[in-house]
């Protein structure tokens, strides 16, 4: 027999029993759907992320921290400063230190990491916020994403950059009506002096701190999406404002938590720099340079095998998942195809009889399950696309509603698609193994006498 034929023969064989076979097809496509929509939820995740940080550059940066004395081998990801490893620094980070690292070839800019603690004021409504200090240059560099207005440039005084997640706190629903509005940042600072005596004796008594706030009028120029990332990123906070303003103005400087612990024999200067580079073929001289100085370094590149490591395992996992409705859709083709032969009993025998041999009778039940599995595995792939379709609108629509950006979280590659019908294939013929054993050891004598 050809191939058309046992392809022929098998949809004809499956049409007759069109219940079973319809039931059977829904087992698998439901499998391969789950498996499916669960493949491009993860691949859609790594697109997002990889994508975002491309766009953003964040692989050609580097972040820069002092080492102290007493710590020589801290992991990357810890805080330079933690109490328990805190001690005198053999090296600064200051404004000497970065002017020299402009100067390194492959460095676009560099810039400390400064924040200090406000209070955010604007119409009515007051929330505590972090105060990125960013310079110009790297705000207009692309590293923000802004959903209204634009970056601040050195000429502008008082401008100022919000973040959209603060403006929903703040119960601004639309980003382009702020625009140029007047807000307000209210710094805290230790007032030790005698206008502040009611803080202090509060603070004495253990009922108050000695803080005193100043406050200072900015005009917001911008709104950027929330860039909260985890790890030492280059932007993290909710206000951005340019250094000159910044200089100008009386805070508590927190370039990082551990700043309060940091011993009064410290030597002061920046807790963290991001360097900005060209390519990241420099990272790696540039990073030599820096640790030459008896500083640590930090690139998100280096982690890139971990990140990849990190997606597979999510991959396995959903795999894993689907896995289960597999072998429940594999069960039920292997009770289809059972049933089947003890229905077709006679009718194997009369095929032996008139001279079909045993490989002949394995090809024709092989392709049936076959069959189940490519009808099974199209249907499954178009189901497994729709109910994608349906969750990612379904989740842009809140997103959306609380002011976060569209976006694709299902990703449908080729080699999603065309596996996919493999992989169904592939399983059904494996669930199809037994039965077509079972059809093939049938003897022809035993099944012409049987009923």
């Amino acid at each position: 027999m050809r191939i058309s034929d046992y392809i022929e023969q098998s949809f004809s064989n499956l049409w007759k029993k069109k219940l079973r076979t319809t039931l059977t097809i829904f087992g698998v496509m439901i499998g391969i759907g789950a498996l499916v929509s669960m493949f491009s939820f993860g691949q859609g995740i790594q697109d997002n992320i990889t994508k975002t940080f491309n766009e953003l550059q964040l692989f050609n940066y580097i972040s820069v921290y002092p080492r102290s004395e007493n710590n020589h081998t801290i992991p990357s990801f810890e805080e330079p400063n933690a109490p328990e490893q805190a001690g005198p620094y053999t090296q600064i980070l200051d404004d000497d230190l970065i002017r020299y690292v402009t100067e390194i070839e492959g460095v676009e800019s560099a810039f400390p990491e400064v924040r200090f603690p406000a209070m955010i004021r604007f119409n009515e409504e007051e929330n505590f916020s972090l105060v990125q200090v960013l310079p110009a240059d790297v705000c207009q560099s692309g590293l923000m994403k802004l959903r209204a207005g634009r970056p601040y440039t050195s000429a502008d005084a008082n401008a100022l950059i919000i973040s959209d997640s603060l403006l929903r706190r703040m119960k601004v629903k639309e980003p382009q009506t702020i625009i140029g509005q007047q807000i307000e940042i209210s710094t805290l600072t230790v007032d030790l002096t005698l206008s502040n005596i009611p803080n202090i004796i509060s603070f004495i008594r253990g009922t108050g701190l000695p803080f005193s706030r100043q406050s200072y009028p900015f005009t917001i120029v911008g709104v950027t999406e929330k860039m909260g990332f985890a790890g030492p990123m280059p932007v993290r906070s909710d206000v951005f404002i340019a250094p000159a303003e910044s200089e100008n103005m009386k805070k508590l400087s927190l370039t990082s938590i551990w700043d309060l612990f940091q011993s009064s024999q410290q030597a002061k200067g920046y807790s963290m720099v991001n360097i900005k580079l060209s390519s990241t073929k420099y990272i790696e001289p540039v990073k030599e340079k820096m640790e030459d100085k008896g500083f640590r370094t930090f690139a998100l590149i280096d982690h890139l095998e971990e990140i990849k490591t990190g997606f597979i395992f999510m991959n396995l996992f959903l795999f894993a998942v689907g896995m289960i409705a597999i072998t429940v859709a594999a069960l039920g083709i292997i009770n289809t195809m059972v049933m089947s032969i003890l229905e077709r009993y006679k009718e194997i025998g009369i095929m032996k009889a008139v001279g079909a041999s045993d490989n002949d009778v394995k090809k024709i039940f092989l392709f049936e399950s076959g069959a189940i599995g490519f009808l099974g595995g199209v249907m499954g792939l178009a189901l497994g696309w729709l109910v994608s379709m349906i969750i990612n609108q379904v989740i842009n629509y809140f997103m959306v509603k609380q002011g976060a950006p569209s976006m694709d979280y299902f990703s449908f590659r080729w080699w999603l698609v065309s596996g996919a019908i493999v992989f169904s294939i592939l399983i059904s013929l494996a669930a199809g193994v037994y039965p077509t054993m079972r059809a093939a050891r049938v003897d022809p004598v035993v099944a012409l006498r049987h009923d």
